[in-house]
């Protein structure tokens, strides 16, 4: 007969398909983060919209349950460590998507020097090298909490572990080298056969 649950999206994507700008500033973001496809990145715009929803929601609203409603969603976000303990309802406006992509798992295990690059943080967690308060995180979209964040380490028995390990040295960026390649020369179909 089917599956009786009803599937839903977790996100929302653009409302047109072929913007270029909005294209490529996705391609930057993507490229600077490392996510995979243009889901990711849409899943979590659409975290950030839902803050900023609730909190013009609360804005408007005076009862006791509003009251509540907005200091539990102060707690949230602090302890996602996305706004600051003494925060106010603009700062909630006010939050980006680099703010959110900023606290994903792969860009922390980046930023801490445990891998290159994004793409390589990305495959060090996919291996299960990542230890988030003594856990396997397999996750790179995982949204780390503050009282996490210095819990985050590499696993024990993984080769990786090393700080002399091939993969964790970090090396000096290449010089681009100022001279042209030589031109090719072009084979002149007339003559030849």
């Amino acid at each position: 007969m089917g599956d009786p649950r009803r599937l839903t999206s977790h996100f929302r994507g653009p409302g047109h398909p072929w913007q270029k700008e909005r294209i490529e500033e996705e391609r930057k973001v993507m490229s600077e983060f490392g996510l995979k496809n243009k889901t990711e990145l849409w899943r979590i715009s659409s975290n950030v919209k839902a803050f900023t929803q609730q909190a013009k929601k609360l804005i408007a609203a005076t009862s006791t349950q509003a009251d509540r409603e907005k200091e539990q969603l102060f707690q949230r976000l602090q302890r996602l460590g996305l706004i600051k303990v003494g925060a106010k309802l603009d700062d909630i406006l006010s939050l980006t998507l680099r703010n959110m992509l900023e606290r994903r798992l792969q860009t922390l295990v980046c930023r801490k020097g445990f891998a290159r690059s994004m793409k390589q943080a990305r495959q060090f967690i996919t291996h299960q090298h990542v230890l988030v308060n003594n856990k396997i995180i397999t996750s790179p979209n995982y949204i780390v909490l503050m009282a996490e964040e210095p819990s985050l380490s590499i696993v024990g028995s993984s080769t990786l572990a090393k700080a002399e390990h091939p993969e964790r040295i970090i090396l000096p960026p290449k010089k681009k080298s100022a001279a042209r390649p030589p031109e090719r020369r072009r084979n002149d179909r007339r003559g030849r056969r």
